[in-house]
């Protein structure tokens, strides 16, 4: 196999472990619903990895319990938008990436993907940070090299891709549990005093909290995880009826709640733990590494920190096999091609190596924070790109059919929406502004550069956000209708393409038809094979050659005593090269020719061979 190949339309997601999963009917409740379990905890890897990490420290240790409440609306947000992503590829059969290829105009498409492959790169690059970070809190491996050596992680998804898909989830499985074993203990260590934790429900928002607020909602919705899960349902074979869907779409909601809530543990607890250890003793934490090294003098044991490195790493692990999938998945659906895996993870994994090498080499490993926080940023910011054409995909009732969202999803699903893009709005335009007034008379180029490229950003999530109805009808009333030359066409030269079977007689009354029409001339032509006329050509004189020479007089007669003026032409060797010869050579004006159902050997004389013909004759062909 070549490293690239073309797939088409209807290639499935993940092709091959698509359906791979069987799913037995006589099974208990539970049993099926283990049977499927695993993508939505694929998914929740992205919920949890080290991007998460960081937002959460910071905005912990800056605002205490504060932010709580934007961890809560940001699973619950989860929850419903992976449930839908979750739905649309059990119900309609597609990826979100196919979806959107689908649906849009190429350069909207293509816009989606190159936004989509800028939100896989920031992921991939939280990934690349953290289990750097992971490697150098365990193993005192140098951050820069720790970045570098993430390169190889390649081998190891390669190494697990070869076991299939259930192997993978188990595996992610175990790295998620690790990760919660080791943040339930930290709980126990921390000491958190619960009564100010539930205040943190209450919501409240300031200016200086809002890049970490948007960061908290940018590391929990992710955006790659939407087109990631709508391809992972589709590795289960579900039965195809209504019913069938219907009981794979009860499973993966329950799949989705559990796993989805266990990643909520887990970034409340980063946060809880942050509040109740430096908040409380007025420690501004400003890197990960700076959160390890005090969490031993604050709670008095290096067990604490020990944790969160073993955690950490399997953080950085997990959500890396996952990032590759969403690649995958998202050049296949949006560009129609396939890569393999390994350079696939590669190309991903330079992106996200070479800015944390120059980012870390200019500004030393206190660099590598404020690189997570803004990768996360950067997610949230292209969420609405994601989330907009979902929501309208599951709300189409001619892709969705009996599944389409109800009204009250529909609601719930906008309103998630419209506080993403809002809270997206305000950090733009606020950041927008700041660098305005801090260039001074330097601005002039960011109002030619930045603001027009923010507008155009802005029209293209109007555009994406219009119903498909309202785009359709735009696009029509703008389409010019075309004025085409509609004078009749006369045919003098009319060719007809017999084979010795009974669909002659039909070719012959069509073609005698339109000659009487137009008072053309008919060219008969009839194609002999057979093994002497492959060796020997016109010069063959074995039974069979003979034999159509009779043939294709006689037919010349029959159609002769019409009135018409009949040439019959014999031609040698292979139909389509034959027929495409004959007809240039008498130069026909249009020629007429019969097709077969699968007939044995006379299917391969016309029956395929009107395609060959049809493509390299320059005249209209018809196929009677």
């Amino acid at each position: 196999m070549n490293t690239f190949e073309t797939t088409q339309i209807a290639s499935p997601s993940l092709s091959e472990v698509h359906r791979s999963v069987r799913i037995p009917q006589k099974l208990g409740f539970f049993r099926k619903l283990l049977s499927f379990a695993g993508p939505a905890y694929l998914v929740s890897v992205g919920y949890m990895d080290p991007g998460n990490w960081a937002t959460d420290l910071e905005g912990g240790a800056r605002f205490g319990y504060q932010l709580i409440w934007v961890l809560l609306m940001s699973n619950l947000m989860a929850v419903l938008l992976q449930t839908l992503s979750a739905r649309m590829g059990i119900v309609a059969g597609r990826d979100l990436a196919q979806a959107c290829r689908e649906n849009y105009p190429k350069p909207i498409a293509y816009t989606l993907w190159f936004l989509c492959e800028i939100a896989i790169a920031a992921c991939d690059l939280a990934e690349v940070l953290g289990t750097a970070i992971g490697l150098n809190l365990l193993f005192g491996i140098p951050l820069l090299y720790g970045v570098v050596l993430t390169a190889v992680d390649t081998i190891l998804f390669l190494i697990i891709q070869s076991y299939g898909i259930r192997k993978m989830e188990a595996l992610i499985l175990a790295l998620v549990s690790t990760i919660g074993i080791c943040f339930a203990l930290e709980m126990v260590l921390a000491e958190p005093m619960w009564s100010e934790v539930m205040t943190g429900f209450v919501p409240k928002l300031t200016s200086e909290s809002l890049y970490v607020a948007i960061g908290i909602l940018g590391a929990t919705v992710m955006p790659h995880n939407l087109y990631l899960h709508s391809a992972l349902v589709q590795t289960r074979a579900v039965d195809v009826t209504v019913e069938g869907k219907r009981q794979a779409c009860k499973f993966n909601l329950f799949d989705t709640a559990i796993a989805l809530n266990a990643a909520f543990f887990v970034n409340a607890a980063i946060l809880v733990l942050s509040a109740s250890v430096f908040f409380k003793n007025g420690v501004v934490v400003t890197e990960i590494k700076q959160a390890h090294e005090l969490l031993t003098p604050l709670l008095g044991t290096t067990l604490a920190s020990t944790l969160f490195a073993v955690a950490l790493l399997a953080a950085g692990q997990s959500s890396t096999l996952t990032g590759t999938l969403a690649g995958q998945i998202v050049m296949e659906g949006f560009l129609h091609i396939r890569i393999r895996p390994w350079l696939r993870r590669l190309i991903t994994r330079m992106i996200a190596i070479v800015p944390a090498v120059i980012v870390i080499g200019a500004k030393g490993e206190h660099g590598s924070y404020d690189l997570l926080i803004l990768s996360q940023v950067i997610l949230s910011l292209q969420l609405p790109f994601a989330i907009i054409p979902l929501i309208q995909f599951t709300s189409d009732r001619a892709k969705m059919g009996v599944f389409t969202s109800k009204a009250w999803v529909k609601i719930l699903a906008w309103v998630s929406a419209a506080i993403i893009v809002g809270l997206n709005a305000r950090l733009v335009a606020d950041t927008l502004f700041g660098w305005i007034d801090e260039a001074g008379e330097s601005a002039i180029w960011l109002w030619v550069t930045v603001v027009p490229l923010v507008g155009a950003v802005f029209l293209l999530l109007v555009y994406i956000s219009l119903p498909k109805s309202w785009r359709m009808r735009r696009k029509e009333l703008m389409k010019e209708i075309p004025v085409h030359d509609l004078t009749p066409t006369t045919y003098r030269r009319i060719g007809v393409a017999i084979d010795h079977s009974e669909a002659d007689g039909r070719v012959l009354a069509h073609a005698s038809t339109l000659a009487q029409q137009h008072r053309a001339e008919v060219f008969l032509f009839h194609v002999v094979e057979g093994v002497s006329v492959q060796l020997f050509g016109k010069d063959a004189a074995d039974l069979e050659a003979r034999s159509d020479v009779g043939f294709i007089h006689a037919m010349a007669r029959q159609l002769s005593e019409t009135g018409l003026k009949v040439n019959p032409v014999l031609g040698y060797g292979r139909p389509a090269r034959e027929l495409v010869r004959l007809s240039e050579l008498h130069a026909v004006d249009i020629l007429v020719m019969g097709g077969h159902r699968h007939q044995g050997l006379r299917d391969l004389v016309f029956g395929t061979s009107i395609n060959k013909v049809r493509h390299r004759l320059k005249v209209p062909v018809l196929v009677v």
